[in-house]
């Protein structure tokens, strides 16, 4: 029996690349479920995101440029609807409250309950039009799928949780990853970045299968 092939995922929860690529991470775990291993990761792009896109973008129309550009990337992927109040209205202020309570979860429930909980966030913001900066919202939204949240305090308050966030953080810049979402597939020996499509995806797992 072939052995699995392991694509560590790097995204930043506000990427709305990353928001588009959750069809085809969805489309590959059907399609491959038990002959590869999706490891999940967060890296910083919008760490700083209230300085990052006034900056940036301020040549280009600063919030309401940015805003734009997330509308009009996703355009043309009907699965991957836009409020079209985010970065008009909700300008979150960071992606690093989300990455951290991500990691919480993963450490206090398992990595499935973690991914269940990143797409939720990425709902909230992407179609809800909530700011997921907020810890309030964060922790309103473990509600959900029933997360004790005295289980997450405890990984936030006693630094398990950040240390595994830095831990993604650094090995994002070792990688030197150039931005979300970033694909290291079979320990590195393939690295695929940005707006890779389904087919690509699949035609590159495939022949590290061979």
């Amino acid at each position: 029996m072939a052995a699995t092939v392991v694509i560590d995922y790097y995204s930043d929860i506000l990427c709305v690349w990353a928001w588009i690529a959750q069809r085809r991470i969805d489309e590959l775990n059907n399609t491959l479920s038990n002959k590869i291993e999706l490891r999940y990761h967060y890296l910083d792009v919008f760490g700083d995101a209230s300085n990052k896109i006034p900056n940036q973008w301020a040549e280009r129309g600063g919030y309401a440029g940015f805003a734009k550009h997330v509308i009009d990337s996703a355009a043309p992927y009907p699965d991957a609807p836009i409020n079209a109040d985010i970065w008009h209205k909700v300008r979150p202020n960071t992606s690093a409250n989300a990455h951290l309570v991500l990691k919480a979860i993963e450490l206090s429930y398992g990595k499935d309950k973690s991914i269940e909980m990143a797409l939720l966030i990425r709902q909230a913001f992407f179609i809800d039009g909530q700011d997921i900066a907020q810890l309030s919202l964060l922790f309103s939204l473990l509600e959900r799928v029933d997360i004790n949240y005295k289980l997450i305090n405890k990984a936030i308050y006693d630094g398990s949780a950040m240390a595994s966030l830095m831990a993604d953080y650094q090995h994002a810049k070792t990688l030197s990853l150039k931005g979300s979402p970033s694909y290291i597939i079979d320990n590195g020996r393939q690295v695929l970045y940005g707006d890779v499509s389904y087919r690509v995806l699949l035609v590159n797992i495939e022949e590290h299968l061979k």
